[in-house]
C-alpha cells in the first residue's frame, strides 16, 4: 500500500481565494495543483525539472528586486 504525499500550500499563496498553489512531492514526480480546485487538473514534473523551475523562479525574483 502506497502512502500519498501530503499537499503543501505555497507560502506565497493567498488565503483570500487568490493565488493558491499546492505541491505534493513523491520520489519520482512532483505534483502541482490549484488549491481552490483540488479535484481539478494537476501538473506533474520530474524532480529535476521541478528543481530547475524553482531555481529559475528564485533567480527571476532576485532580478525583479534589483
Amino acid at each position: 500500500m502506497s502512502v500519498a504525499a501530503p499537499w503543501i500550500r505555497s507560502s506565497y499563496s493567498d488565503y483570500e481565494g487568490g493565488n493558491c498553489v499546492e505541491v505534493a512531492a513523491h520520489p519520482n514526480l512532483v505534483h502541482v495543483r490549484d488549491s481552490k480546485d483540488k479535484a481539478g487538473p494537476q501538473l506533474a514534473f520530474s524532480p529535476s525539472a521541478w528543481a530547475a523551475f524553482l531555481a529559475f523562479a528564485a533567480e527571476a525574483q532576485v532580478s525583479a528586486v534589483e
